[in-house]
């Protein structure tokens, strides 16, 4: 598999205030910043029902109920147990005007998972795939909300697979956002021990988000990177 078109974008990110932040764009990047809130109906793939779809996610993966050890719980092993969404639907992804990948996590050199993965597992029907790389930092400048950002950036016609952390998810759900988004891997670091850790959480909240998420209509798995 290839990604012909590779398109590099930095945001930062406050988490305390769930926000992102610009801090550079590509030239040709069609990713000016919109503040306006559109409402979004439930939207489908292309060519197939609601109920095609439904039946897609109901063959996802198990979820895992408890959260692996931490030196097996790496991607590259789970990825293989992983049904991704046109395996499930038999689409070849040929319908849609664009196609496209967002990496939202830190960046690689503090233990970010990059989007090589992507490049390699997923099954792209040797599509061009747009990737976006978002990386998150302590700090921001110009504060712009993730929803805000995507649904400037891609349409609902357009097919989108999404790798996030579950606060940047939990705001994208409350603003709608999310019906933006096909396919997610979802990040989620639960709180192991007693030593509490920014920025993770009880094991059972990372599993309702994700209950949450298959009501929305979200092919959802559980990313461990």
């Amino acid at each position: 598999m290839e990604v012909q078109r590779m398109m590099e974008l930095l945001l930062l990110s406050s988490f305390e205030r769930k926000r992102m932040s610009l801090q550079q764009e590509t030239k040709s990047d069609p990713l000016a910043i919109n503040t306006e809130t559109k409402p979004l109906k439930q939207r489908k793939l292309l060519g197939y029902e609601p109920d095609a779809k439904k039946a897609a996610l109901e063959n996802l993966e198990d979820v895992l109920l408890e959260p692996p050890r931490a030196a097996s719980g790496k991607s590259k092993v789970y990825l293989k147990r992983t049904k991704y969404l046109p395996d499930l639907m038999g689409d070849s992804l040929e319908s849609y005007p664009r196609r496209v990948f967002i990496d939202v996590g830190l960046p690689q050199k503090d233990g970010g998972s990059g989007t090589d993965w992507f490049r390699k597992t997923y099954p792209t029907r040797n599509k061009n795939f747009e990737v976006y790389k978002i990386e998150t930092v302590a700090e921001g400048v110009q504060q712009i909300e993730m929803s805000d950002w995507l649904r400037k950036s891609v349409k609902e016609e357009e097919y989108v697979v999404m790798k996030a952390e579950a606060e940047v998810v939990e705001e994208m759900m409350r603003s709608k956002a999310i019906k933006l988004v096909d396919e997610l891997f979802l990040e989620c670091k639960p709180q192991l021990g007693h030593v509490k850790k920014k920025n993770r959480r009880a094991y059972w909240e990372c599993l309702a988000l994700y209950g949450k998420l298959r009501d929305e209509g979200v092919a959802v798995h559980q990313w461990w990177g």
